[in-house]
């Protein structure tokens, strides 16, 4: 039976996906959230219209992409906020790995003594450990992961679709 492959490439080169993103690398967070574009703005509904056909819906998302990215971060954020506040569990097994890992590096690489028993920092990591994988399978991180990547997507694409862009970028391209 012949392999099936499916030309990715050949799919998302139109976006240009590879060398938009070569410019999150050299960034700071400063520097990234400075082109935070206003809320009236990135939300003006007299923008909003419905895409003629694809073609139209590629330049508006690589247009939007571009100009809207730091908006467009900031709703990964909001909604990275909202799946953990949402999943309680997801939020205390990371407070709890984060605490722990931070407390036993303040032992500074001295063994703990509690009362009776002598632990060492390879058995402290290793009951966090113990504690943590279980907790954290419960917690359901792939879910969550898998709806946060579904909600953005929804919410970027859909927004950077049927926002058009500004009268003045529009026949500032065009051929004369």
């Amino acid at each position: 039976m012949a392999s099936f492959q499916i030309p990715i490439e050949a799919l998302t080169s139109r976006f240009n996906l590879a060398g938009r993103y070569e410019s999150l690398r050299s960034q700071s967070v400063s520097s990234r959230f400075a082109n935070l574009r206003p809320v009236s703005e990135f939300l003006d509904l007299k923008r909003l219209s419905k895409p003629a056909n694809f073609s139209e819906i590629q330049t508006r998302v690589n247009y939007n992409l571009g100009y809207f990215s730091s908006n467009y971060a900031v709703v990964f954020v909001m909604l990275s906020i909202y799946s953990l506040l949402t999943n309680t569990r997801l939020l205390f097994v990371i407070i709890l790995v984060v605490g722990g890992m931070y407390g036993i590096g303040k032992l500074g690489g001295r063994d703990l003594e509690l009362g009776v028993a002598r632990l060492t920092t390879s058995q402290l990591y290793t009951g966090l450990f113990v504690v943590a994988v279980p907790l954290g399978i419960l917690a359901s991180p792939i879910s969550t992961a898998l709806w946060l990547i579904g909600a953005t997507g929804v919410s970027v694409l859909g927004h950077a679709s049927f926002m058009d862009r500004p009268i003045e970028n529009a026949f500032s391209e065009e051929a004369v």
